[in-house]
């Protein structure tokens, strides 16, 4: 309301007009300006280098920290990079592992069967020399007991007893024969 009343007045005065209600006195303007250049030299002469110290740390503290950021990622990625280097390495010796071990059970798999078929080769000559053994003692019993029986069949047939001698003569002669036989 009170620049309606200066207007108001203004107009009755009939002095100013336009233009003239909205810029200042001529002596306003000059002491103002003044006014803004002590007061803008007063500034900068104390606190817009204060503010420019301020603003520069600001800056060189920012920076740093974003060198220091920029160095952590690079330091980062160097540990990811070695550590992705040492996975890939335990996993190439894992498998190499594996492999080692899968071809050792192998090897171990053929000595065994190897060892297993000498020792059933050797089991089955075994069994067969004592089957041998078995059968050439029991034919050399089958033998003797057929030399005792025609013996003593031969007595009882002829009644006379015959000496070692021609006995051991009969129970060649006749094993001879039933080997040409067999």
């Amino acid at each position: 309301m009170s620049t309606l009343v200066i207007l108001a007045t203004a107009a009755e005065g009939g002095e100013r007009s336009g233009v003239d209600v909205i810029l200042p006195a001529p002596a306003e303007l000059f002491y103002g300006f003044v006014a803004f250049v002590i007061l803008y030299a007063v500034l900068s002469r104390f606190a817009f280098p204060k503010l420019n110290e301020m603003l520069e740390a600001r800056r060189a503290e920012i920076q740093g920290k974003l060198e220091e950021s920029e160095q952590r990622l690079s330091e980062a990625d160097e540990i990811k990079q070695r550590y992705e280097a040492q996975l890939s390495d335990t996993k190439n010796e894992a498998n190499r592992i594996i492999e080692e071990a899968k071809s050792t059970a192998e090897s171990l798999r053929r000595d065994i069967v190897a060892k297993a078929e000498v020792e059933a080769q050797t089991i089955v000559s075994r069994a067969q020399s004592e089957i041998t053994a078995e059968r050439d003692r029991a034919l050399q019993q089958l033998r003797e007991e057929v030399g005792t029986l025609s013996v003593e069949l031969a007595g009882k047939i002829v009644e006379k007893e015959l000496d070692a001698a021609s006995h051991q003569q009969l129970v060649d002669r006749y094993i001879s024969n039933l080997s040409g036989s067999n």
